[in-house]
């Protein structure tokens, strides 16, 4: 799954953007250097790939800041005050929607992404069609309340 730019787009490629991009990707969820390099790779359709060189320091700076915690897992976390910061960030500060609206919100937002992609490339939803027509039956016997599909 691709995961939406921030929102200060393609101005946040240097230094300081890295700095941004790192925590806001921690914010999601545990994450060593490798995933990060990646995850902001794909963020950017491969026009920008974070080097080693980069990324490890930033790390290392981030935690001696105390702003990240190293898991035994070789993963960094945001450290708990950190988190409450991000909570004001839609999409950042939470692991999961909290209830029903808001996971109607995300699955919006998702279908919204697909109807984007159909239109700009949709050969990369081709490989998906069946599972997303077993979605589609599904959330629609939900909303007919009937049984799923």
């Amino acid at each position: 799954m691709a995961i939406p730019l921030w929102p200060f787009g393609w101005k946040m490629h240097g230094r300081r953007g890295l700095r941004m991009w790192t925590l806001s990707l921690i914010a999601r969820g545990p994450k060593n250097g490798a995933e990060i390099v990646d995850a902001i790779e794909e963020m950017t359709q491969g026009w920008w790939r974070p080097s080693p060189g980069s990324i490890y320091p930033l790390l290392a700076d981030l935690q001696r800041e105390g702003l990240l915690q190293k898991r035994d897992d070789g993963r960094y976390e945001l450290d708990p005050k950190v988190r409450e910061e991000f909570e004001w960030l839609p999409g950042v500060g939470r692991s999961r929607p909290r209830g029903i609206p808001e996971m109607l919100s995300d699955m919006d937002g998702f279908v919204s992404y697909f109807e984007d992609l159909r239109s700009s490339d949709a050969s990369k939803l081709q490989p998906h069609h069946e599972s997303i027509e077993k979605l589609g039956r599904r959330l629609l016997a939900l909303a007919e309340g009937g049984e799923s599909a």
